[in-house]
């Protein structure tokens, strides 16, 4: 039981990460002008950006590869994340300035919606399945 309880508030954290990634992207590009002034100006630093991704990244493939070997061996879940962070590396590092707005914020959804998924297999495998 103890185990199964992790797996589900891992999936809140990647939820909540990835969620406020989808934020920070989404809204950089209207409070790039005003960060400073609010010494928040490193929200808009690439290291950052890289930092919450790599976050997510981590958080995603530990949540979600534990979840499918010792629960419920979907693979849904695993599709949804890779489209997701397909969607991030495409958007961030494609080049396309365009796009980065756009594909990021989806990516960052993409990515909480697999956990979400991920957390409603979780809840309905029986307590016993290993």
């Amino acid at each position: 039981m103890k185990q199964r309880i992790y797996k589900i508030n891992l999936d809140r954290i990647g939820i909540t990460a990835s969620t406020l990634c989808a934020i920070h992207c989404a809204a950089l590009p209207f409070l790039i002008t005003v960060l400073p002034l609010w010494g928040m100006g490193f929200l808009a630093n690439e290291a950052v950006e890289i930092a919450m991704i790599a976050v997510s990244l981590v958080i995603g493939i530990w949540s979600l590869s534990t979840a499918y070997r010792k629960q419920h061996r979907r693979v849904m879940p695993m599709l949804v994340l890779v489209t997701g962070f397909a969607c991030i590396a495409f958007g961030h590092f494609s080049g396309i300035e365009l796009l980065e707005p756009i594909l990021i914020p989806i990516g960052g959804l993409t990515i909480a919606a697999a956990h979400y998924i991920n957390l409603r297999m979780l809840k309905s495998c029986p307590l016993d399945h290993q």
